[in-house]
C-alpha cells in the first residue's frame, strides 16, 4: 500500500496549486496506515513545504463521517484528497461536487468521480493467484507469505484519460516507481 501512496502522493503534490492535500483512513493501522503515511511521504518528498493534513475517521463503513472529512480537508484549502477504505465513496462525491481532486487505491475508482479521479493505484493479484496454482499443482500447500509491489507486477498505477496529466508529473511518478524498485526511496 505505501509504494503506490508514495507515487500517488509524488502526484498530487506536483499538480496541487493550494499546496494543501487531505488524506482519510478509516483506522491508524494495518494496510490503510501504510497507505496514508506512503502518500504523504511521496507528497513532501515532491513538494516539501506542502501542507497535508490527515485524518483517521474509526470506522472502514461510516460513509458520512468519509464525507464530513473531505469536507473539512477542503475547508482548510485542500485541493488534492484521498483515502483508504469502503467508507471513500463519501469523500469522493464530496471531491466531485466540490471541486477537488481525488486519488484511490486498491481499485480503479474512476467511474466513480470521472471528473475527480487523477489516478488510482491497483491491485493486480494475478501474478500471485497463478504462483498458488502452480504451488497446488507442486505439491505446496501453504507456508508462503505474498506482497503486492512494483517490482513483481501486483501494483498498477492507474491513470484517468479524461484528466490532462503534464508529462514532467508523469515522469516525476515514473522516477518514483523506479527508486521504490531499485531501494533508493523506501516509503
Amino acid at each position: 500500500a505505501q509504494e503506490g501512496g508514495y507515487v500517488l502522493g509524488t502526484v498530487a503534490a506536483l499538480m496541487s496549486k493550494s499546496g494543501v492535500i487531505g488524506e482519510t483512513g478509516p483506522v491508524d493501522a494495518g494496510d490503510a496506515k501504510l497507505y496514508i503515511e506512503g502518500f504523504q511521504k511521496g507528497v513532501l518528498a515532491a513538494k516539501p513545504d506542502a501542507q497535508v493534513s490527515v485524518t483517521y475517521t474509526g470506522s472502514f463503513s461510516d460513509v458520512s463521517l468519509m464525507a464530513t472529512a473531505a469536507e473539512t480537508h477542503i475547508a482548510a484549502g485542500a485541493d488534492m484528497l484521498t483515502g483508504s477504505s469502503q467508507s471513500v465513496v463519501g469523500a469522493i462525491g464530496v471531491a466531485k461536487d466540490k471541486g477537488a481532486f481525488w486519488f484511490g487505491t486498491q481499485w480503479d475508482q474512476t467511474s466513480l468521480a470521472p471528473t475527480a479521479v487523477i489516478a488510482s493505484q491497483v491491485y493486480d493479484w494475478t501474478g500471485i493467484i497463478k504462483d498458488m496454482i502452480a504451488s497446488v499443482k507442486a505439491g505446496v500447500m501453504g507456508g508462503k507469505g505474498y506482497t503486492l509491489t512494483f517490482k513483481n507486477g501486483g501494483l498498477v498505477i492507474a491513470y484517468n484519460p479524461a484528466i490532462t496529466i503534464p508529462a514532467e508529473v508523469k515522469a516525476a511518478a515514473d522516477a518514483a516507481i523506479a527508486a521504490i524498485n531499485d531501494g533508493t526511496v523506501v516509503p
